[in-house]
């Protein structure tokens, strides 16, 4: 342990994905799972500002190494990065007031079935770096409640 090893490390970074309204998914029009439903297509892809984004994430991430003292840095851009590797990715049932730009109204409820409501992070268009868990029981919170009030004047 006192001499100098094969040893090395992995620094890496997450950056926002910024909402792109070119991402989404939908039912497939001609595939179908072993039950005979619509296979869903995920339609997604990361844009310019997330290349410039990676770019400063690595070129940041060797200048703290070496200023660290760590020695032969090799920044290393991994260019077949694809979406799904950060597991917080989000806006798939956008929320917004119309209906032809976004699936959900403000309470979570979808514009084309009212008595559906999507309280998880596909309401979010972006998100922080950070865990969005307890933004997500916020929204349920609301959800749930307008949900109630709706329910007690007969109107869902």
């Amino acid at each position: 342990m006192t001499q100098p090893g094969p040893w090395k490390i992995n620094l890496s970074g997450f950056g926002e994905v910024l909402p792109d309204p070119n991402n989404r998914f939908y039912l497939s029009e001609d595939q179908t799972d072993k039950w005979g439903l619509p296979k869903v297509v995920f339609d997604a892809d990361f844009g310019e500002n997330e290349r410039a984004m990676r770019k400063d994430i690595m070129n940041d991430g060797a200048e703290m190494l070496e200023a660290a003292g760590f020695k032969n840095v090799v920044p290393y851009d991994n260019a077949v990065a694809h979406m799904g590797l950060g597991i917080h990715e989000m806006g798939t049932a956008r929320m917004g007031k119309d209906p032809k730009t976004s699936v959900l109204n403000k309470f979570n409820q979808v514009h084309a079935c009212k008595n559906v409501f999507v309280t998880d992070g596909s309401a979010m268009t972006s998100a922080s770096n950070v865990n969005p868990s307890i933004t997500y029981m916020a929204l349920t919170a609301r959800a749930a409640k307008h949900a109630v009030d709706q329910l007690k004047a007969r109107s869902l």
